[in-house]
């Protein structure tokens, strides 16, 4: 058959009788296994494809799911996935009903720890292991479970995960059995690996060698303090020359590696050695090439990290048929142009420069733009920086992970009110990656810092007036909100124009016959519901209902005349936003509520629901959440007291 090995759901405890010969053959099939499927489903390819010797060594070793596993990110989880009992379902990754894109608690006994955020891991990895010691000590029946933890050299730029492993080098015993792997794909952190690397690491992860250090570690100890550190430093040195582990050894790991990530054997030998140890905690640098086995990966300059659905034998990713150009694309051009103009504009990123679109911007102004790598707390407060000394910081980064700076946001930008702005992508719900991607949250949270600004196109056109008015505005800090995907396709101008801070827009009037006394709606829409807002007023209009349709633009601050005037004029009034409770809507009735005309008008708040909504398009997850055109027209009925069937 095609997979002699993988000919049907194979599961961890199988594994471990097989032979390393076996094993190999498995990874073969793995590897073709997930090209396969991901060529179906499209998603995360490259990653997964350069962890699968890891992932067969791991579960061939170790005996998951009572040893802990954590996949840091988890967008490399996929081939961990085939292997624990999900192959079956491997072609629903991604889409509606089907497995998550990144590793989640509820899916799986073997997913210890959900992730898509990254960098995570030791954090969570040392809190298991801690909690298994606490058990042991209670329990001498109980046997201490290995954790470990994989984490990508992007995942270790954070700074969480060093916070996390100077933690862990400081909890003694509760961390013996941490085991740290570092796959190390793109930064080159370590020397080329060869016969002498792969030697000097299975030395050290011998259980000879560990006892050997340890008894040399309490003959120093019997020195004087000024030889014991000598020889402590000398100890460290020697092999920190040999391997680059010093920095870890000393946050108190035990440092083992480099070693080749592909080479299964050796993988397998050290992976034993590390798990019949308890000198922990313990940091295993292995080399990996994102995409590896799969020759259109390995020659595309991503290594294929995300892709759509495409063809096996080619690589070919089918195209989507051209259409409207990206909210993306059309903020990062603004601001490149916005920024030929004025020299003192500078762009910011957390490790997502083509996500962002400020890879254009870093090809026009490569001194002016910054990647700090995945650090959005430090990304935003170097912003802040930057705004000290007179520059005009953009500060680019997808909503669902801004909320990681929401401390620096506070209390480095907004209580110091400096003029950072902040280009908030992916705001909305977002598609395939779900839940732990939409955005949200930000309307909430930004909306209660007092002097934050913050606006919300409702298209393309918009969005580029709004990057124009964020480069202008220097009375604080601004953000501008736009949603993953591509605008309506309207014509643009050469250049967006300033808008007038904190006013709206009528998009359309409600005819004057129609007024208060007859029943009106007024539909407020912040940010890109404005379309099916006015698909909603088409249809009522036909009811004979015509409503008024307006723009907020901004959510912060609020156009306090704009909102007055819809409330005294229109029974009911419907505000729609792309955002959770607590956000827009909240504002608006806030306001309403301080001048008293909050009972004189019907007011309905249209958020995002209050639940976490699974992956699916965009359009199917705006209707699940009752934000769609119908849902406008059903709560104005509603609210106007009239039986939609009749």
């Amino acid at each position: 058959g095609r997979f002699p090995v993988l000919d049907r759901v194979v599961y961890p405890h199988e594994m471990r009788n097989f032979s390393v010969s076996q094993l190999e053959q498995l990874a073969d099939e793995l590897r073709s296994e997930t090209i396969d499927a991901v060529s179906v489903t499209g998603g995360h390819l490259g990653a997964s494809l350069g962890v699968v010797e890891l992932t067969v060594a791991i579960h061939a070793v170790f005996d998951t799911p009572d040893d802990r596993l954590i996949w840091d990110v988890g967008h490399q989880a996929y081939p961990h996935k085939i292997l624990t009992g999900r192959r079956e379902r491997i072609r629903t990754l991604r889409q509606p009903g089907g497995l998550s894109g990144f590793t989640r608690r509820s899916e799986s006994e073997y997913d210890p720890f959900g992730a898509a955020h990254s960098s995570t891991s030791i954090s969570a990895g040392l809190g298991m292991s801690v909690a298994h010691h606490l058990r042991a000590e209670k329990d001498p029946s109980y046997r201490e479970r290995n954790v470990i933890a994989v984490i990508g050299d992007g995942s270790i730029s954070a700074g969480m995960a060093y916070e996390a492993m100077n933690n862990a080098g400081a909890v003694g015993e509760g961390a013996e059995r941490l085991i740290v792997i570092l796959n190390d794909n793109e930064m080159s952190i370590a020397p080329p690996v060869g016969a002498m690397s792969n030697y000097l690491t299975r030395l050290m992860s011998s259980r000879q060698f560990m006892n050997l250090r340890d008894l040399a570690g309490r003959f120093v100890k019997k020195l004087p303090d000024r030889l014991e550190r000598t020889a402590k430093r000398a100890e460290e040195y020697a092999r920190g020359m040999i391997t680059g582990g010093t920095l870890f050894e000393e946050l108190g790991f035990y440092y083992v590696g480099p070693v080749d990530g592909h080479d299964l054997p050796q993988l397998v030998q050290i992976l034993r050695n590390l798990r019949d140890t308890d000198k922990g905690p313990i940091l295993l640098h292995v080399i990996t090439e994102k995409g590896h086995g799969y020759s259109p990966a390995e020659a595309a300059g991503d290594k294929y990290h995300a892709v759509a659905k495409f063809n096996v034998v080619t690589g070919e990713q089918s195209k989507a048929p051209p259409g409207p150009p990206s909210w993306t694309s059309v903020f990062a051009k603004e601001l490149c142009r916005a920024a030929e103009a004025d020299d003192s504009i500078v762009a910011i990123t957390a490790a997502m420069p083509s996500g962002t679109g400020l890879d254009k911007f870093a090809k026009a102004f490569p001194k002016r733009f910054f990647d700090t790598g995945i650090a959005e707390q430090h990304a935003v407060t170097f912003a802040a920086g930057l705004a000290t000394e007179g520059l005009r910081p953009f500060c680019a980064i997808y909503s669902t992970f801004l909320q990681r700076a929401y401390d620096q946001v506070m209390h480095d930008v907004v209580l110091q009110g400096l003029p950072v702005r902040f280009a908030i992508d992916r705001a909305g719900l977002v598609g395939a990656d779900g839940a732990t991607h939409a955005g949200s949250f930000d309307l909430a949270y930004l909306g209660c810092l007092p002097g934050m600004t913050i606006m919300a196109p409702s298209d393309e056109l918009e969005l580029l007036h709004m990057t124009a008015t964020a480069a202008a505005f220097d009375e604080g800090p601004i953000a501008l909100r736009y949603p993953r995907g591509n605008g309506l396709g309207l014509e643009l101008p050469a250049a967006g124009s300033v808008l007038e801070i904190g006013r709206g827009r009528i998009v359309r009037e409600m005819a004057a016959q129609s007024g208060r006394e007859k029943g009106g709606v007024a539909i407020l829409s912040l940010g890109p519901r404005l379309a099916d807002a006015l698909r909603a007023a088409d249809r009522l209009t036909a009811l004979g209902l015509p409503p008024t349709v307006a723009d907020a633009r901004f959510a912060k601050p609020l156009d306090t005349e704009l909102l007055e005037q819809l409330a005294r004029n229109h029974a009911v009034l419907i505000t729609i936003e792309e955002g959770s409770e607590g956000g827009f809507g909240a504002m608006v009735a806030h306001h309403l509520s301080k001048t008293g005309l909050l009972d004189h008008v019907r007011l309905r708040t249209m958020t995002l629901p209050d639940v976490f909504i699974d992956h699916n398009s965009q359009a199917e997850q705006y209707a699940q959440a009752g934000l769609s055109a119908p849902h406008i027209v059903s709560t104005a009925l509603s609210a106007l007291g009239i039986n939609e069937k009749n």
